[in-house]
Order: structure tokens, then C-alpha cells, then sequence
């Protein structure tokens, strides 16, 4: 039976950014890791690249030179499945393909000790799907961490079908001990955080496409208290990502609410790495600068997709994109994916840059009362049609007078 304390070793598979990122909040919990790449060159340049993320934390007197390297001596590295064979603990960090991911669970499954627990990393991939590759589906489950990993606080722990009771349990505990808010979540499509910032950001998009600028819909929702509007976080992200899956999946431009992404990476502009994105970017800075080359692009991608633009206030903009994300929040509710409103405000507020002060969407749909939400959402939804479709527990409370929230 899984347990806490059993959980002595861990092992990573994948040496790319997520994998370096949650290496480091293993061995920054004094966590043994063995960490795994078919790539002894990536392997190599991940312990360099760990070495100097401790090297500027020495720099700031975060801790001395003795724990930065008491943490890099933790680590060691392999590209053998075998040497994973007595790990408690194995999460799996590569890019977002089920083919590949499942032949990673078949090869630890015959490598690692039985009753360790297989872990994976993927933002939106079908868990029971991941477990079906191995003999030990009940020792399978999502634990998805949120880039950079090492610094964000949420930790999505998503239950498939079949995973056991005491593995959730333990796994809720490990991310307590590497310093994370662990929430719980079900099986779906982008579990909770991606499943509701899909709704948020379709709105985003919308609303530039009507006539609000990329520009203008960050600052309304930083205004707000966003941490970083939609925009910025795109070219924070990296605004090829979408772009590359789209080219690989053979599926052409796409629908209109992407044609201004494809402009950009067909201009190699794919975000900050690449010093311009929806934002211009000075040399070695992370600082956006408004781009007004980029509203001349929407208006002409709108244009193109045949849209009649018009003047659009930042209340509209706040409205439809806090309001999309509560809509998705309480479907999320119905359906069971989330234990409760509060665990869906703690992924929002440790996750997505929420604004605390607010509590999180379903609280701050709260202090609006619920009968006024659903008015508005009601009002959308005779504009816009389907999308805004209010969600059954939504409709239940408003008329009921309840909250979702307890407090």
C-alpha cells in the first residue's frame, strides 16, 4: 500500500524544461532524484543549467554553496529504464504525444519495483488512456505541474478511473512536502485549469477579432488583477506552441480566432524567446512593450474573417472572460472533475495569477451574487448563442439563492 514515508526515491523522465523544473523541486526537498533522457547531451546541460539557477540563488544569499551543492548531489542521471528499478516514485515530463507517453509507462511498468507509483506530467492527455499501457492502472495518475516548475505553487494531482485511494492520498502529500498547493482533480479534457482557461482565452480571442486589441484586453484584465492578461501569457508560453501542433496535425489556418497567432510565427514572432511575439522585447528582457503592429495585424485578421469591428470597454472584456471562466468552473462542479468551489479557486489563485484579494472566480462570482451572473451570462447567451449556455449547477444555486462557495 502506497504511503508517504515510503516515498524515499524518485525518479523524472524527460530533460526538457518542465523535467529540469520538477527535478529541482525534488532535490529541493531533499529528494534523491535519478533522472532519465534517451539524451546524455540534454541530461548534461540540465544539471548545468540546475548548477546555475543555484549559483544566482547563492548570489542572492538564498542559502550558501554548501546546499546548492548538497542539492545538485542528489541528482544523477541515466538513460537506462533499469536504473529507475528501485524508485517509490517516477513522474514523467515529456512533450505532449499519447504514443510516446504510452510506450514510457510500458517500459517503466516492466522497469520499476511493483507498488512504486507512475506518475505523468501531460496538461491535458486522458490519464486512464496513459495507464492503460501498464499492468498497474491503480498506480497510475496525473501529477501536472505548471512552468517554471519550480517556482509556481500549483500542483494538479488528477485521479484516473483506477487509481487507488492511498496513491492520490500520498501523492497529495509528497506535493505538500516539495512546497505545493496539490489540488485534486478528475479526468477530463485539460482537467481544471486548462478546461476553464480554454473558455477564458476562446473569449479573449473573440473579443480581438470584435474590435478590442491584444493590448487593450491585457490591460483590462490586469486592470482587474490579473497577473498577465491572455496576450502576454501567449508569448510567455511561447505562441508557436499551438501554431507547431496545428502544423503537425495537418489541419491548415485553423478557425479565425487563431489567424493572428499564424501570422506571428509565420514572421518567426513566437513570443519572448524570440525577443517579439504579441509584444516587443528589448535584449535580455522580459519587459512587453505594447506593439501597436500587432493591432494593425488584428484588425486586418478580422477583417479577413469578415468581422465588423466596433468600440468594445474594458468591463465587457473583464465580464466576458471572468465570466467564461466561472460559467466552465461550475460545469467543472456538476460534473464531479473538482471536489469542491474553493479547490477550483486555489488553482486560479496559485495557478493561473488570480487576483487573491478577489478569492478565485467562484468566490468572486459569489460577492456578485449568483442571480446577477447568471442575468448576465443569460444576456450573453441570447447575443452569442451556445457558448455561453449557463451551467445547470449555476442556474441551481442563482435560484435557490445559494453560493459556491462555503464561506
Amino acid at each position: 500500500m502506497a504511503s508517504f514515508e515510503n516515498i524515499k526515491r524518485v525518479g523524472v523522465i524527460g530533460a526538457g524544461t518542465m523535467g529540469r523544473g520538477i527535478v529541482m523541486n525534488f532535490i529541493n526537498a531533499g529528494y534523491p532524484v535519478t533522472w532519465l533522457d534517451v539524451n546524455a547531451e540534454m541530461l548534461e546541460k540540465g544539471v548545468d543549467e540546475i548548477r546555475n539557477v543555484y549559483k544566482r540563488s547563492v548570489a542572492q544569499q538564498r542559502f550558501d554553496e554548501a546546499e546548492a551543492k548538497a542539492r545538485v548531489d542528489r541528482v544523477s542521471t541515466t538513460q537506462q529504464y533499469n536504473d529507475l528499478n528501485d524508485m517509490d516514485l517516477v513522474v514523467e515530463a515529456v512533450y505532449e504525444n499519447m504514443d510516446l507517453k504510452k510506450k514510457i509507462f510500458a517500459d517503466l511498468d516492466k522497469a520499476v519495483k511493483q507498488g512504486a507509483i507512475l506518475a505523468t506530467n501531460t496538461s491535458y492527455l486522458d490519464i486512464d488512456e496513459i495507464a492503460s499501457a501498464t499492468q498497474r492502472p491503480s498506480q497510475v495518475l496525473g501529477l501536472h505541474f505548471f512552468s517554471p516548475a519550480h517556482i509556481m505553487k500549483l500542483l494538479e494531482v488528477v485521479r484516473g478511473k483506477a487509481t487507488a485511494q492511498d496513491v492520490m492520498d500520498t501523492c497529495l502529500a509528497v506535493g505538500k512536502k516539495i512546497g505545493k498547493e496539490a489540488v485534486l482533480a478528475g479526468n477530463c479534457h485539460g482537467f481544471i485549469g486548462n478546461r476553464m482557461l480554454e473558455k477564458y482565452s476562446r473569449q479573449a480571442r473573440l473579443l480581438m477579432l470584435e474590435g478590442a486589441t491584444p493590448w487593450q484586453i491585457d490591460t483590462a484584465l490586469q486592470g482587474f488583477g490579473m497577473a498577465m492578461g491572455p496576450y502576454r501569457m501567449y508569448d510567455v508560453v511561447g505562441v508557436d506552441l499551438g501554431w507547431r501542433s496545428r502544423q503537425l496535425a495537418g489541419v491548415g489556418r485553423g478557425e479565425p480566432v487563431v489567424w493572428l497567432d499564424n501570422k506571428l510565427c509565420e514572421m518567426e514572432r513566437f513570443g519572448q524567446k524570440s525577443g517579439h511575439g504579441f509584444y516587443k522585447y528589448e535584449p535580455g528582457s522580459r519587459q512587453a512593450i505594447h506593439d501597436p503592429e500587432t493591432d494593425m495585424m488584428a484588425r486586418e485578421v478580422a477583417e479577413e474573417a469578415g468581422y465588423t469591428q466596433r468600440d468594445i470597454g474594458d468591463d465587457e472584456i473583464v465580464e466576458r472572460c471572468i465570466l467564461a471562466l466561472v460559467n466552465e468552473g461550475a460545469r467543472i462542479l456538476d460534473e464531479g472533475f473538482a471536489e469542491s468551489a474553493e479547490d477550483i479557486d486555489r488553482v486560479y489563485r496559485f495557478g493561473y495569477g488570480f487576483p487573491a484579494e478577489r478569492g478565485g472566480p467562484m468566490a468572486y462570482a459569489d460577492s456578485l451574487g449568483l442571480d446577477k451572473v447568471l442575468a448576465k451570462i443569460r444576456e450573453f447567451e441570447a447575443d452569442q448563442g451556445e457558448f455561453w449556455k449557463p451551467a445547470a449547477g449555476l442556474v441551481k444555486r442563482a435560484e435557490a439563492g445559494e453560493r459556491f462557495t462555503r464561506s
